[in-house]
């Protein structure tokens, strides 16, 4: 089967690519396709989301199309920024998204978080599948390691017992939010 990434995020394809490899027959994104779209994640879910990334990109291609979704959820926040984690602070500034977490938990004494991701399968006939991910963690006081995007830099992985920042993209695979997803949907092909 060949499989279409529908992100612009280079990062994200990066990891989708290397996770979903030797598993398709040919893993293309929507930018090495000649698309241009971005779809509007209006839902109020991470489901919702990635469903609407996916039907939106499915339209220009014959391809079965994967979609996902991830935000940082942070408890003392009560689970912002969740669904909107790329435009928290401004429209997918992750500087200024990362400070404005920072800034909110200044002098909050919980700063347990986690990571979600929701992966979407759109087949071209229609029918769709889903994994879903989870990390759990917690915000630093101030951004650490200079690898990943995003929350990367200050979201602690209690499992890998460094940022995503500090890890390498294979160590970051072995537990992070999106690897697990892409496995629960591997799991239902």
């Amino acid at each position: 089967m060949k499989l279409l990434i529908a992100s612009n995020n280079k990062h994200k394809i990066e990891e989708i690519k290397k996770a979903l490899a030797n598993k398709f027959e040919e893993i293309t994104s929507i930018e090495e396709e000649g698309i241009v779209c971005d779809p509007e994640e209006n839902g109020k879910t991470f489901y919702e989301n990635a469903l609407i990334k996916a039907q939106t990109v499915a339209q220009f291609t014959d391809k079965a199309v994967l979609a996902d979704d991830t935000g940082l959820c942070v408890d003392a926040l009560d689970g912002r920024p969740g669904v909107h984690s790329a435009r928290y602070a401004d429209d997918h500034d992750s500087a200024a998204n990362r400070r404005k977490v920072l800034a909110e938990l200044a002098h909050e004494p919980n700063r347990s978080a986690h990571f979600e991701t929701v992966v979407v399968l759109l087949f071209p006939d229609g029918k769709t599948i889903y994994g879903k991910g989870r990390i759990d963690g917690y915000i630093l006081d101030k951004e650490t390691g200079s690898n990943g995007f995003g929350y990367d830099s200050v979201f602690f992985s209690t499992e890998l017992g460094k940022t995503f920042a500090q890890a390498t993209i294979d160590e970051k695979l072995l537990v992070s939010h999106r690897s697990r997803a892409l496995a629960d949907l591997l799991a239902k092909l």
